[in-house]
């Protein structure tokens, strides 16, 4: 958005305006004393509300980026019994703001790294750096309170 600088002679209002809350003469060229009359002077502070707003819709986020993951993870996980491809879930850190993705089979490694003679999938690594830009769309629509 472009800034809009503003224009015009400073009214006694708009002066008075500047000198109330600091600002420069600049800073309020261009407001006359209808603008003046329509400004709201805030007297709360929401930061706190504003913080504990941010961190939720954080982790909520962070919650559907893990469940994307799995779903993504799963799909390109192989099956012989199933119990590889259903064992796979994540973990978020809202400390860390992170989502962790893995499997506690112990073969699962294998299967995502590969063998002697065998090739990694490679699940897990693609599930995480394959959709970043879904990821990010995810974590835009909760910012911006669609989640």
């Amino acid at each position: 958005m472009a800034r809009v600088t503003p224009r015009g002679k400073v009214t006694e209002a708009g002066a008075a305006y500047a000198e109330k809350y600091h600002l420069s003469r600049n800073q309020v060229k261009g407001l006359n004393d209808a603008d003046i009359a329509g400004l709201i002077e805030i007297r709360e502070n929401n930061i706190e509300a504003v913080t504990s707003g941010i961190h939720t819709a954080i982790a909520a986020a962070l919650e559907e980026i893990g469940l994307a993951a799995e779903r993504f993870a799963k799909r390109e996980t192989p099956v012989d019994t199933g119990r590889l491809r259903n064992s796979i879930t994540h973990v978020i850190s809202t400390d860390e703001q992170a989502v962790y993705v893995g499997t506690n089979v112990p073969y699962g490694r294998f299967v995502e790294l590969g063998v002697k003679g065998r090739a990694g999938v490679h699940m897990l690594q693609n599930a995480a750096s394959n959709h970043q830009d879904y990821y990010r769309g995810i974590v835009k629509k909760h910012l911006q309170g669609g989640g």
